[in-house]
């Protein structure tokens, strides 16, 4: 489990890496895709940081170029990542691929055709009336 300090200089980690991709970083292979910090793991000793990004849109090949424009641009995160830090010293960042959210999602997507398939394959259910609400000869009344 995490320490509270852990915690704190993941938080300090994610946002700053968040806003130096989105700000700061002035690659047009970067400027087409949205990329998200889904999580980051910062070790005990806070001397390292492993940092998880989602990729959106576009092709698997345009992801993949952005995924290697951000790990050629991580001396630049790591800098712009100093200059906000509080500490002594400054989690080395290792950059990753999150590919547990892009499983997540082919998961839900599997269920969801899954319910659909199942729904249009059963046959329709008539609703029982209750009796309360039905006059004599089945006619209907209103109350």
């Amino acid at each position: 489990m995490p320490s509270r300090r852990q915690e704190k200089v993941s938080r300090i980690v994610r946002d700053s890496v968040s806003d130096s991709i989105a700000n700061h970083l002035n690659d047009p292979r970067i400027e087409e895709q949205f990329v998200s910090v889904t999580r980051v793991e910062v070790s005990a000793d806070l001397r390292t940081a492993n940092v998880y990004l989602s990729f959106f849109g576009g092709t698997e090949k345009t992801q993949k170029n952005a995924f290697d424009a951000i790990i050629h641009a991580k001396k630049r995160l790591q800098m712009l990542l100093a200059e906000r830090i509080q500490s002594r010293f400054c989690p080395v960042l290792n950059i990753h691929k999150d590919e547990q959210f892009k499983k997540a999602l082919e998961t839900m997507k599997i269920l969801d055709d899954l319910a659909k398939k199942s729904q249009a394959e059963a046959p329709p259910q008539s609703e029982p009336q209750d009796k309360d609400t039905q006059g004599e000869g089945g006619v209907q009344k209103n109350i």
